[in-house]
């Protein structure tokens, strides 16, 4: 079976730098990536190419068995699940919470004048109650907690029942219990043997689920590691990446890193 993403020497330019600069890289349909590396390292940039949200620069970005460029974008993105900042500043803030699910399966951000059939309401509750939402269904999207809508944009994204799920920054700006009830979902959907292809962006250790194998490590646009996670998340990478020295050591299948003494 071909690759769910396979870059071939990638990059991609933004006011004349490169912020992805050469990354070779592919994710099979089994596997679960989070991508790590310091603030401007290129990870969110590399999220949109993989998304199909960006045309890479330079190299060859093959996505589902399309190949950016020559692929018909409309016919690929509803097979991508994306959750991003950016997608959700797109999700208006009055509108209810089951819309803002439902939308998904229009690839629209708000609801106007399409026409659902009853499988897809149904398929909407359906995550919702999934995801811990069940009951916020009739509630407007800006009414929400942090918490609870990095979980609804989580079950926008799967919606469709993507063929490819990227997560940006999932738990970004989560107080510690919202942030642990996220990752406790997210490590149960991302063990589910019909669970797609995943690639998540974050920058803390702690805040890989369960359930996840590989890592990729990327600082300014390279490529510093990638692989298994217990051959990629360990002091001497992650050092190298952040430029700090860490202490790194995983307990009951989480990380946790610290600045060594």
């Amino acid at each position: 079976m071909a690759p769910v993403l396979s870059f071939d020497d990638v990059s991609l330019l933004k006011k004349g730098t490169a912020v992805v600069d050469g990354v070779s890289w592919t994710v099979e349909d089994d596997q679960r990536w989070v991508v790590l590396g310091p603030n401007g390292a290129g990870k969110t940039s590399l999220l949109q190419v993989a998304a199909a949200q960006a045309h890479p620069s330079a190299g060859r970005a093959t996505v589902l068995g399309g190949e950016l460029g020559s692929v018909d974008l409309f016919d690929l993105r509803p097979r991508i699940g994306f959750a991003s900042t950016t997608v959700a500043r797109r999700l208006p803030p009055r509108e209810r919470v089951v819309d803002v699910v439902l939308t998904a399966a229009y690839s629209v951000t708000g609801r106007w004048n399409e026409e659902y059939e009853g499988v897809d309401e149904r398929r909407a509750h359906r995550v919702l109650e999934e995801w811990g939402l069940g009951h916020l269904a009739e509630r407007t999207f800006g009414e929400l907690s942090d918490g609870e809508q990095k979980r609804v944009q989580i079950a926008r994204a799967v919606m469709t029942d993507p063929e490819l799920l990227l997560l940006d920054e999932p738990a970004a700006s989560l107080d510690l219990g919202a942030r642990e009830e996220l990752l406790r979902m997210l490590g149960g959907y991302a063990s589910s043997a019909d669970a797609p292809a995943i690639v998540m962006v974050t920058h803390h250790v702690e805040e890989i689920p369960r359930g996840f194998t590989h890592a990729l490590l990327l600082d300014h646009g390279h490529v510093v590691a990638a692989g298994p996670l217990d051959e990629v998340v360990t002091a001497e990478a992650l050092g190298a990446t952040f430029g700090v020295d860490l202490v790194v050591e995983r307990h009951d299948g989480r990380f946790t890193a610290r600045a060594a003494a």
